[in-house]
C-alpha cells in the first residue's frame, strides 16, 4: 500500500525521525503496567515502538486512509485500531473502565481540546505524554507570574504534575510545521479533591483569564450577572492582582470566596 498523504484539514504532520519517535514512546514508561492509547498514529512511526512494550495498546485514528495503512502494516493491532473521533468518544469504553496512558503526536489544532477531555476523565488517565506545539507545552508547564501561564496551566496543574521534556525542530516532520514542537509528560498528582466546587473553579479560571490584563476586582464582576457582589468583596485581599499571579491553591481559595459571595447575594 502506498504511503499516506498528510491531510491539512486534519492537521497531519507525520514524524519521520525514528530516534525521536523512540524517545516519545519511552515517555509512557513512567506509568508502567497499564494499557496505552495512542491518538492519531498516522502511519505508525510512534506505534511501532509502543507495540513493542509488554502491555495492551490501542490507537484512535479518524483518517480512513491511515486506518487502512495501519491495518496492513500492524496486523497485531488489527482489532485494536479505533476509527473514530477521539473528542466524541466515551473513554470509559476503551479499556472497559480500566486506567490507561494517553500518548501521541497530537494534532496541533485540537491538542487543547484533547487535554480538556483528559481532565474530564482524569481518574482514568494517570499519565498523559506526547508531542504538541511548543507554545502550548510551555503554557501547560508554566508557573505563575509568566506570560504563558493561563487557563490550561491552572486546570491541568490542579490535577497533574507537568514535565516539559524536550523541544523538537520542524525538520523532522512531513510536512514541516511552521512552529517548533515539544514533548511533555503529565502525571496525576495526589489531589483527589480540590477543596472547592470544581465546576465553579473551572468557570472562574476561564472567566478571569479571558480578561487576563485586568485586575480580579474587574474581571470577577462577570461572575455576578444576576446580583452584584458587595463592595467589601471587591476591596478584600488580592483583588488588585491579575490572574497570572495566582497559584492553583490561590484559585481554589478564590473559588470558595466567590461561592460564598454568590450565596450571600442570592439570599439577599
Amino acid at each position: 500500500m502506498k504511503l499516506v498523504k498528510p491531510k491539512k484539514n486534519l492537521g497531519q504532520h507525520f514524524l519521520i525521525d525514528l530516534g525521536i519517535a523512540q524517545s516519545i514512546a519511552d515517555t509512557v514508561d513512567a506509568c508502567p503496567d497499564i494499557p496505552i492509547l495512542e491518538i492519531g498514529p498516522g502511519m505508525g512511526v510512534l506505534t511501532q515502538y509502543l507495540v513493542g512494550k509488554p502491555r495492551e495498546v490501542k490507537a484512535v485514528e479518524i483518517d480512513r486512509e491511515s486506518v487502512e495503512y495501519l491495518n496492513e502494516h500492524f496486523p497485531k493491532l488489527r482489532d485494536q485500531i479505533i476509527g473514530q473521533d477521539f473528542l466524541r468518544m466515551d473513554l470509559n469504553d476503551i479499556f472497559d473502565g480500566r486506567q490507561f496512558v494517553l500518548t501521541g503526536n497530537y494534532p496541533y489544532d485540537i491538542s487543547s481540546q484533547i487535554f480538556f477531555k483528559m481532565l474530564d476523565f482524569k481518574d482514568l488517565i494517570p499519565c498523559c505524554t506526547g508531542m504538541i506545539q511548543r507554545e502550548v507545552a510551555q503554557r501547560i508547564a508554566s508557573a505563575p507570574g509568566n506570560k504563558s501561564y493561563g487557563i490550561l496551566s491552572v486546570l491541568i496543574q490542579a490535577w497533574y504534575h507537568v514535565e516539559y521534556l524536550f523541544t523538537v525542530d520542524e525538520n523532522v516532520f512531513n510536512p514541516p510545521p511552521k512552529v517548533k514542537s515539544a514533548v511533555i509528560r503529565m502525571t496525576r498528582n495526589e489531589t483527589r479533591n480540590l477543596g472547592c466546587d470544581e465546576v465553579l473553579f473551572k468557570r472562574l479560571v476561564k472567566t478571569v483569564f479571558n480578561q487576563r490584563r485586568k485586575m480580579l476586582r474587574v474581571s470577577l464582576k462577570q461572575m455576578f450577572t444576576s446580583s452584584p457582589a458587595s463592595s467589601d468583596f471587591y476591596e478584600s485581599h488580592g483583588m488588585t492582582l491579575r490572574p497570572e499571579q495566582l497559584s492553583v491553591a490561590q484559585f481554589v481559595e478564590l473559588t470558595n470566596r466567590v461561592e460564598a459571595e454568590l450565596a450571600q447575594v442570592t439570599n439577599q
